[in-house]
């Protein structure tokens, strides 16, 4: 992490501090009253045991924009960060296949709501301030074990319920259900993360969940495209926000598609990739949940614009972007730079000129941190340059 990096974390954080003291009530230590937007989480950490519970902040109302990525568009870091971190999470320790029980019923009925829900939490012991940045979902507050806890005012989502008491379906199915009935992605995921899809149901941790659920949607559209004539023109997209800046090339070939990420840390340059053809995905990805979140974002696009194309999509990790906030920055990132009117190129050579020149990085540099060039072997360079 850079100096100037370190700087933002630290005045970001320390705003939060300063209002956490002076707040300080609203965060009883044995208690909390408000309205959850509605949020649920499941830990990773003790797995196959994992912690889980609600996340509330201390106030009343309409919370929704709390935990709905989808609507944080133009919502600066700070922003984001600070209104993150007054959500309380409350948490029990349960088995991954316990998917049943009063206390994940009711936190079921939470998911499943279609409002924010009233919420009252009694904690065994004081509430801890430490802040969770996890990098893969969104960051959250002060955690306190939970002690009983009562909600009340839930109506269900009837798209979401009737696929809850479908046990017949198989989870895969139950996710592009909900996607395709027009559900938003973020309530897909805590959904499966909570247990509520699938023959057989279990908990899944919410930084797996988020990544599955991206994955089997991208999945599937990518299998639908395949039947796309291809795009007949080389084409750039970019977007930059939250101190990320994105460059979406698309070219004409069969689907392909690198994702190349670069980011500083200490004054040195990092780059990570990863990348796939028509069958999919080979490896482990080294980048992780952006992959399959960017992936979710061009996919989208091709699929409105029914064609085909080869992809590259280059992110650059601004210092800016000082404290993570989740991939669902890099989902929504790559959806509003599909938005943009695109600049056309010459060809696949002067596409990645013009991606790179919107970023302090050169095409050259780019290219040989990527797989680029191995994933076009298939037809001769001449083809594409």
């Amino acid at each position: 992490m850079s100096s100037d990096s370190e700087d933002i974390r630290r005045s970001i954080l320390a705003k939060w501090h300063e209002s956490l003291s002076k707040y300080g009530h609203l965060f009883s230590s044995d208690s909390i009253s408000g309205t959850s937007p509605p949020s649920v989480f499941v830990g990773s950490y003790n797995y196959p045991k994992v912690f889980v519970g609600p996340m509330v902040p201390p106030i009343h109302g309409d919370t929704s924009l709390l935990d709905t990525p989808e609507k944080w568009k133009g919502k600066s870091l700070e922003e984001i960060v600070n209104f993150r971190l007054n959500l309380v999470r409350g948490i029990q320790k349960i088995p991954i296949d316990q998917t049943d029980g009063c206390y994940i019923e009711n936190l079921q009925e939470v998911t499943m709501s279609s409002k924010p829900i009233d919420s009252d939490l009694i904690f065994d012991k004081a509430t801890s301030t430490n802040v969770s940045l996890d990098g893969e979902s969104a960051p959250f507050g002060p955690i306190g074990e939970i002690k009983s806890a009562k909600f009340s005012g839930t109506a269900s989502v009837k798209s979401i319920e009737k696929i809850f008491y479908d046990k017949d379906l198989k989870a895969q199915d139950a996710v592009l259900n909900l996607y395709n009935s027009g559900i938003e992605i973020s309530k897909i995921q805590k959904c499966l993360s909570i247990g509520m899809l699938g023959q057989k149901r279990k908990l899944v941790p919410t930084r797996w969940s988020i990544t599955a659920t991206d994955d089997i949607i991208s999945k599937s559209i990518t299998d639908e495209i395949l039947d796309y004539s291809l795009i007949d023109s080389c084409t750039v997209f970019s977007y930059k926000h939250l101190g990320n800046v994105f460059s979406v090339v698309l070219f004409p070939h069969r689907w392909i598609y690198e994702m190349i990420e670069a980011w500083y840390s200490n004054g040195i340059l990092g780059f990570g990739s990863d990348n796939e053809d028509a069958r999919g995905i080979d490896h482990p990805p080294a980048i992780a949940g952006a992959y399959f979140a960017a992936k979710l974002g061009v996919v989208e696009y091709l699929q409105k614009k029914k064609i085909q194309a080869g992809v590259i999509i280059l992110r650059e990790i601004m210092p800016e972007y000082a404290i993570p906030v989740g991939v669902w920055q890099v989902r929504e990132g790559i959806r509003e730079a599909m938005k943009q009117n695109p600049m056309l190129a010459d060809n696949l050579e002067h596409a990645l000129l013009m991606a790179s020149n919107k970023m302090s990085i050169s095409k050259s540099e780019w290219l040989s941190h990527g797989n680029i060039l191995n994933l076009m072997r298939q037809k001769t360079m001449s083809d594409f340059f």
